[in-house]
């Protein structure tokens, strides 16, 4: 059963009277309880996705639907009922806590200046839990680290208590521990709470392990499955590609494309064999099987005949 769906549905903007068309002939859906990850080259349309999904934006055609209603067809108290959105902006609020930040997510469903209902107190307290700030609940939200102010907004977003969840770039400006976290916080909130969570992102490799479908976008389209398919099939070194790096499907990393003029042969342990390929890749050497000068990796060295190195900086040095 889908939540949102998307029939010949046409995206772009309007500048100066002149219309601009990024995207056609878009069938999509997200479906209860997964997490769906937008990935795409820069200047492709994700933005303009997500705000036409979002409602905040008309599209050009076609229709966008939520609980089978036409999401420019209801009001945005209903929508704001519907979906939470997240958006890249950062957020600078002067004296409030995380708290009351928090506690705006309930604002569709009560006067702003409202009692807060047991429940709802609940409801902000487990948001608050999930996003583990427990121990900041108190604090003004000026004062925390950027990865804290995006918790808060997830929080805010989940107490809003509404199916579906949208956000734009949420682990942008984050360092990597920060938008790990936050990529496994949205795919536990995803399945625990059955919401449907749908998010762009330029972290093509935390999407390739938490999200459940991934909807890559090209200019010629969206294709839309599960990660693992869309590597097989070749999907992402099509949309990726540059004379610069390519797509590795063996490990869904970028590598770049190094100048290889030289030879080497190489044997070992599969963990060291590959941290020694990217080392000997960046000083320009190509392996192949029948060069003239051989490694082999064994457990704690790097030997060149009967000359044999610790590290990988030694080995690099004398092959120099």
């Amino acid at each position: 059963m889908s939540l949102l769906t998307t029939s010949e549905l046409s995206i772009g903007y309007i500048h100066r009277k002149e219309t601009f068309t990024v995207q056609t002939d878009l069938q999509l859906e997200v479906r209860p309880g997964e997490m769906v990850c937008l990935i795409g080259p820069n200047g492709c349309g994700k933005s303009t996705l997500l705000r036409t999904l979002s409602g905040l934006q008309a599209p050009l055609a076609g229709k966008v639907r939520i609980h089978n209603q036409n999401i420019q067809k209801i009001s945005t108290t209903e929508r704001a009922q519907l979906i939470s959105l997240v958006l890249t902006d950062r957020i600078e609020i002067d004296n409030a806590t995380v708290r009351s930040i928090v506690a705006m997510g309930r604002h569709p469903y009560s006067n702003w200046w409202g009692t807060l209902s047991r429940e709802e107190v609940a409801k902000i307290d487990e948001a608050i839990r999930l996003v583990h700030l427990q121990k900041k609940t108190n604090q003004l939200f000026a004062e925390l680290s950027d990865g804290e102010k995006q918790r808060v907004m997830i929080a805010k977003a989940f107490v809003q208590d509404t199916p579906m969840i949208m956000l734009d770039e949420p682990t942008a400006h984050l360092d990597l521990p920060n938008r790990v976290e936050i990529m496994l916080l949205l795919h536990r909130l995803a399945h625990r709470s059955g919401k449907a969570i749908l998010l762009s992102t330029h972290e093509l490799d935390m999407a390739l392990q938490a999200a459940d479908r991934i909807w890559l976008m090209t200019e010629k389209g969206i294709e839309v499955g599960v990660p693992e398919d869309l590597v097989l099939k070749g999907n992402f070194s099509d949309a990726f590609l540059s004379p610069n790096f390519f797509f590795n499907p063996s490990n869904g990393n970028f590598s770049m494309n190094y100048h290889l003029d030289k030879e080497i042969e190489l044997e070992g342990d599969k963990t060291r064999l590959y941290w020694t390929l990217r080392a000997l890749a960046r000083a320009g050497y190509a392996v192949v099987e029948k060069a003239d000068r051989k490694i082999i990796i064994q457990e704690n060295k790097w030997c060149i005949g009967n000359e044999c190195y610790t590290s990988i900086e030694e080995l690099l040095y004398a092959i120099s």
